[in-house]
């Protein structure tokens, strides 16, 4: 199961990197001051597809993956294939929820919240309505993040290390944050680990 999960996130990602093809879609946003030598984004409403998964942090991403790769692919009533975004999102702290923006502020169970958000231009509205009802698919409210990019493997080393560094940063800056931290990736896998850009988001007011 572990590695069929794999196997299809992969699939789902290359878009992401495949050569020679345009870069994948993201959210808009703008950067409205710095932290540091951290930015702080100010990103525009968007609408996600979402799947609540419980386990360990890893076994939550492998359970939603497939499962959101999925309903863009055409796993919808509509039967319509949406291009993929970056990027992938995920709640790194087993809460209960609901949460802050810009994570889930719908969900009401313990576990880890797994987004894929949908591309620029598609509204709730037009969003096609999903067959499998563990996802769910809403509007996110513009919001403000401060975030640290790096590069590196996917390990809870090196999450823990530079989640440290934007908190510590926040706070020599005298700046609060709210929520918990936002894990996203916008790379597959198989990217190399100096080329994979890593991000963590911390909601800030």
């Amino acid at each position: 199961m572990r590695r069929t999960c794999l196997l299809t996130l992969c699939a789902t990602l290359l878009v992401v990197n495949a050569p020679n093809t345009q870069a994948a879609d993201e959210p808009g946003y703008k950067i409205t001051r710095y932290v540091g030598t951290y930015e702080v984004r100010a990103y525009e409403p968007y609408v996600v597809a979402e799947v609540l998964a419980s386990g360990t942090a890893n076994e939550a991403g492998n359970k939603a993956f497939p499962i959101l790769a999925g309903y863009i692919f055409g796993k919808n009533k509509a039967t319509l294939k949406l291009p993929m975004t970056a990027p992938v999102t995920q709640a790194n702290a087993p809460v209960k929820l609901p949460m802050t923006a810009p994570v889930t502020q719908a969900a009401t169970a313990s576990g880890y919240v797994v987004q894929f958000i949908l591309p620029r231009g598609v509204t709730l509205a037009s969003a096609p309505e999903p067959l499998d009802p563990r996802v769910t698919v809403r509007e996110v409210p513009g919001f403000e993040v401060a975030v640290i990019r790096y590069s590196g493997f996917w390990t809870d080393t090196n999450y823990q290390e530079h989640l440290k560094r934007l908190q510590n940063a926040l706070t020599a800056a005298h700046e609060t944050w709210s929520g918990d931290p936002v894990y996203a990736r916008y790379n597959a896998p198989f990217t190399p680990w100096f080329m994979r850009r890593n991000e963590i988001w911390l909601h800030v007011p």
